[in-house]
C-alpha cells in the first residue's frame, strides 16, 4: 500500500489520484476551467464497470465550500453512484475504491 505525503498540494494530490485511476482501467473526468460552470461540481468523475464515482479532492487542511457540500449531499442521495471526499490521509480507502 503506497502512502502519501500529506502535506501534498491539491493539485498533485488530484494528479496522484488520476494516476492510479489511469492505472486501473478507470475513465475520469476533470475539469480544467470551471469559469461558467455551476459552482462546487466535484473535482473528479470516474467510471469503470458499471460505476461512477464522484471525488471531491482536498488538501489536507482544505476545507469545501457551501456550493460542493451542496453538490456532494445531492449526489448521495442518486442510487448507483458513489461519492467521497477524498484527502491525502484517505489514501487507504482510494486504493480501495478504485481496486
Amino acid at each position: 500500500m503506497k502512502t502519501l505525503d500529506i502535506a501534498v498540494s491539491e493539485r498533485d494530490f488530484r494528479g496522484a489520484v488520476v494516476e492510479l485511476a489511469n492505472l486501473l482501467g478507470w475513465r475520469h473526468y476533470h475539469a480544467l476551467r470551471s469559469e461558467g460552470s455551476s459552482p462546487g461540481f466535484p473535482d473528479l468523475v470516474l467510471v469503470r464497470d458499471g460505476r461512477v464515482v464522484f471525488a471531491a479532492i482536498k488538501s489536507e487542511q482544505g476545507r469545501l465550500t457551501h456550493p460542493q457540500r451542496l453538490w456532494l449531499m445531492a449526489l448521495r442521495q442518486c442510487r448507483g453512484v458513489e461519492v467521497y471526499e477524498w484527502r491525502p490521509s484517505s489514501w487507504p480507502q482510494i486504493e480501495r475504491v478504485l481496486r
